[in-house]
């Protein structure tokens, strides 16, 4: 076990950082589930942009998504121009076909009606067929190039951003990744992030489109017959209200198979990674039940969402078939009292199913400029968090580190409202190791946080060789610490690579010099590849204890000024840990070392031992003066010392 109630006061609700939120403080209800799932929540699935899901500001997001389009303000206008000159040639198109069919009637109602030389103008139909071809290349030309431009666009606006939130979060404080779940954060940097990329181009070009062809098609239109244009424009209400209905009704279902989409998805997650869990309990039919549950609800949804978007079209084709046939039956009176030609009939019906396909699709170009509008908004939230206060220009570059630490009258809260360390005072002189041991919550990893300028301190001083730290950049500060954690990182990458990683540029020969020196060579020889046996995403395919090894081996490479070690051992093996702990001993030698522990039995030689509750030191001295004591450290010592032998004599 390891200290790790700063971790708890880092988040409003008090839950440990990486653990997911109460349904209800997410703002939606929770699941009623039969059991809890063995890694505690509903699973940290891909988020999903739920239709019409809408942003909180919405002109203020959609500004200062302009000002990231800003840059490329030529391209876009160079995105609008071929995006209109493709749909000008486009409404043209219909008018110039409808010029062929009129000349090809009147040729064969000519011949029908035996007129003298009477023939069909083949070469007009010719050249207007020519034309037309002309404009259809035309139109898919333009087209072509703005869709080809908006994609430049739209992925460098996108580059643009991704780089801006990843230079964001190097500068966030830790704080801010404690108060919030790893899915979270993972949501809005990568999937609000692709939301952007892959619904800005649809929404622009699709605005842009159906702008022009609204226009377009109404001037077309009142140019071949007003009265024909009134009859279109007077059904259309009527394909208004059908969408509208349609779409709220389904808008319900889809936003419900998109909640439930994601806890199955969750469910699968946590089942699938608490496997052996499930299995040792025995709570397979219990798992199996609660998948039925929500698969149930998804199946309900799913169908009932599919089923409202698929009637939509029928519904809109029955609509407009209405206005087709009184446009057909109107036009044909028209052209029999030759108010109008036969060809401009042709074209106007194109026109109308033109006319209205922009109408229609207004509910769906509105839920993607909101779902753009929205997902942008959730990423410049990000941007907008307060960052690290900037280091100092001319801050002082520390050289040769003698390892003097001081803690001068310290006060630390995560919580205004809760106190943690109140006037903490220590001092750690150069080449001691300073264990500091208490009871889970007490403060010790508070202590190295605060020392590594993780989190900043309330009030007080802690000095580095006299230097107050936060006079110091932080990436010099930290380059003097090495840092063996309880929870083992290690990154998908060869096993030399892992170990490389704390000191970049480092030659073979040091890296199998600090394996060696954590006992952890023998086995990487072991492994089929060695040294270049590549880690999964997880390190799984290694033990926990030999992960250990691994990233303690990586602090010995690194050869820092000060080392600190978090229940550095606590993954080993009893016979593991003594070779490890004679190598950290030659390792710590003319060091400054702090140790956490919980294993008293690990720090009896150190020159300073600091005991912790709550926040406060309540002792200090070496091993035996504690124990002489018979203090809090000499109850807590042998309360371990009893349960060992205890558990001898059981074995």
């Amino acid at each position: 076990m390891s200290d790790r109630r700063h971790e708890s006061y880092g988040r409003p609700d008090g839950a440990r950082p990486g653990s997911r939120l109460p349904e209800a403080q997410a703002g939606r209800p929770g699941p009623q589930r039969p059991f809890g799932g063995p890694m505690g929540g509903p699973g940290r699935g891909r988020r999903m942009l739920m239709p019409g899901e809408k942003p909180k500001d919405f002109r203020g997001t959609l500004k200062r998504l302009i000002k990231y389009l800003w840059p490329r303000r030529w391209q876009l206008a160079t995105v609008f121009f071929f995006a209109a000159l493709s749909t000008v040639f486009s409404i043209l198109s219909p008018k110039v076909m409808g010029k062929a069919t009129t000349k090809l009637l009147e040729g064969v109602m000519m011949k029908m009606a035996g007129v003298p030389g009477a023939s069909i103008d083949f070469e007009y139909i010719r050249n207007v067929l020519l034309t037309l071809v002309a404009l259809y290349a035309l139109s898919t030309l333009f087209n072509y190039i703005q869709h080809f431009v908006m994609a430049g666009v739209a992925q460098s606006t996108v580059y643009q951003m991704r780089k801006d939130v990843m230079a964001k979060l190097s500068r966030l404080p830790l704080k801010y990744f404690d108060s919030r779940t790893h899915g979270e954060i993972l949501s809005r940097v990568v999937n609000d992030v692709d939301m952007v990329s892959s619904t800005l181009p649809q929404s622009l070009t699709q605005l842009i489109t159906a702008s022009v062809t609204l226009v377009g098609t109404a001037v077309m239109m009142l140019s071949i017959s007003p009265l024909l244009t009134l009859i279109t424009v007077v059904t259309l209400p009527l394909s208004v209200l059908v969408t509208m209905g349609v779409a709220k009704r389904s808008q319900g279902y889809f936003m419900g198979q998109a909640r439930t989409l994601g806890e199955l998805n969750g469910h699968v997650e946590e089942m699938y990674t608490g496997h052996k869990l499930v299995k040792a309990f025995g709570r397979e039919s219990q798992s199996i039940q609660a998948f039925k549950e929500i698969n149930e609800r998804l199946y309900e949804n799913g169908w009932r969402a599919q089923f409202m978007a698929s009637i939509m079209f029928p519904l809109m084709g029955f609509v407009n078939n209405l206005g087709y046939v009184i446009v057909s039956v109107a036009g044909g009176l028209l052209v029999m009292r030759q108010a109008i030609a036969i060809g401009d009939i042709q074209a106007f019906i194109n026109y109308s199913r033109q006319f209205t396909q922009p109408i229609s699709q207004t509910a769906n170009i509105a839920n993607i400029i909101q779902s753009t509008v929205a997902s942008a908004e959730r990423v410049f939230e990000v941007l907008d968090e307060a960052e690290e206060a900037p280091d100092k220009e001319d801050a002082p570059v520390l050289q040769d580190v003698k390892g003097l630490v001081e803690f001068k009258d310290v006060r630390f809260r995560y919580k205004e409202d809760v106190p943690l360390i109140e006037n903490l005072s220590i001092t750690a002189k150069p080449g001691q190791t300073i264990a500091i041991v208490g009871p889970t919550g007490a403060g010790k990893t508070t202590l190295v946080n605060l020392l590594m300028r993780f989190y900043e301190v309330n009030d007080g001083v802690i000095a580095l060789d006299g230097y107050n730290i936060t006079e110091l950049r932080r990436g010099d500060l930290r380059t003097k610490f090495g840092m063996v954690l309880q929870d083992t990182w290690l990154f998908n990458g060869t096993i030399r690579d892992n170990i490389a990683y704390g000191r970049p540029g480092a030659t073979m020969e040091e890296i199998v010099a600090a394996a060696k020196t954590a006992r952890a060579d023998h086995f990487i020889r072991t492994l089929p590849e060695g040294y270049e046996t590549v880690l999964n995403e997880e390190a799984s395919n290694i033990s926990q204890g030999q992960m250990q090894l691994l990233t303690i081996a990586r602090a010995v490479l690194a050869d820092p000024a000060i080392l600190i070690l978090d229940e550095a051992t606590s993954s080993v093996d009893t016979r593991t840990e003594l070779l490890v702990q004679e190598a950290m001993q030659e390792l710590m030698k003319g060091r400054t070392s702090f140790v956490i522990a919980h294993r008293l039995s690990t720090v009896r030689n150190a020159d300073l031992i600091l005991v912790m509750d709550n926040g406060t030191i309540v002792e200090q001295g070496k091993h035996h003066e504690l124990l002489a004591k018979g203090g809090f450290y000499a109850e807590l010592y042998n309360s371990q010392f009893y349960g060992r032998e205890r558990e001898k004599r059981a074995g």
